[in-house]
């Protein structure tokens, strides 16, 4: 049964808005995350925006600014400002999306000011901090890696940004990223000088075997390889309860001793990227087999 709307067209029942809806229009904000479905944008109102409605794009702004400023720290050779500063906008910038959603304010325009954002924050700062730090001591090919990680950096995002209304995500739909995500390259990069930090041991610091990890994780940003994300992991029953446990000892040990923290963080994920791939691999080869089981049926009908 319908009924007429106020502009004379027919309007079904059960079309009618949540409440409080038309104060956090869907019209700005980024994307929670890079596994995350694309929610549908509503058309611009005439009212302006509200405060709650910019609030995600502020964090982002905020992420960028924290991200830059890690900059000018190193410029200083204050290192760990720098490299913290950039770790909180690797916080920053998985907050904002998350305060996306909760508004139910996503958009086009936040997810393009949120790739900007995260290609300087964890594509140029990054790269300018590790070239102070270690790579100008080889300045030529020192320079070259710096240039390749913030490069692939840039070509990871638009990467994401032109797949972001296409239907064939393999890895996607698995529950799978693809390469590692620009955050976490930036915490990777910075692995060495976690280590070196709490060790003083200075071959961490050496500019060619710098410039080889660098390279290395450039490459894996861009790789098509499938990488773990949140969607993909579901814990057992069993263990949730201890997992929650180890969360929270987690936390407390990344105030006590972040770098050691970071640099147990950064050995975990690498550790689990073969768990990925051959995860992957499975979830691969099922939807194989039921393709060819349903072709199969298909065929005998």
């Amino acid at each position: 049964m319908t009924r007429a709307s106020p502009q004379g067209g027919p309007r079904r029942r059960g079309s009618r808005k949540l409440p409080g809806a038309r104060f956090f229009p869907a019209r700005l904000g980024p994307k929670a995350a890079e596994d995350e479905d694309d929610l549908p944008v509503s058309p611009a109102h005439g009212g302006g925006l509200t405060l709650r409605a910019m609030l995600p794009n502020a964090v982002t702004a905020a992420a960028l600014c924290s991200g830059l400023t890690g900059i000018r720290f190193a410029i200083d050779a204050q290192w760990t400002f720098a490299i913290g500063l950039v770790v909180l906008a690797g916080v920053l910038d998985g907050i904002d999306g998350r305060v996306a959603r909760l508004l139910n304010a996503q958009s086009r325009f936040g997810a393009e000011l949120d790739s900007l954002a995260d290609s300087l924050s964890f594509g140029v700062a990054p790269a300018l901090i590790l070239f102070l730090w270690s790579l100008h001591e080889w300045e030529r090919f020192g320079w070259f890696a710096a240039l390749a990680f913030a490069i692939c950096c840039a070509l990871r995002l638009a990467r994401f940004n032109a797949r972001i209304d296409s239907d064939d995500q393999p890895h996607k739909s698995a529950g799978f990223l693809t390469g590692v995500p620009a955050p976490v390259g930036a915490g990777l990069a910075f692995l060495p000088f976690y280590l070196w930090n709490e060790t003083g041991y200075e071959l961490l610091r050496q500019p060619v075997l710098m410039a080889l990890w660098l390279t290395l994780i450039a490459v894996l940003m861009i790789s098509n390889l499938p990488t773990l994300s949140w969607g993909s992991l579901r814990p057992r029953k069993a263990i949730r309860l201890p997992l929650i446990a180890f969360t929270g000892l987690a936390f407390a040990a990344l105030l006590l001793e972040p770098w050691w923290t970071l640099a147990a963080i950064c050995t975990a994920y690498l550790a689990l990227m073969p768990y990925g791939l051959v995860k992957y691999a499975r979830i691969k080869r099922r939807r194989g087999q039921e393709a060819a089981a349903a072709a199969g049926r298909s065929g005998a009908a």
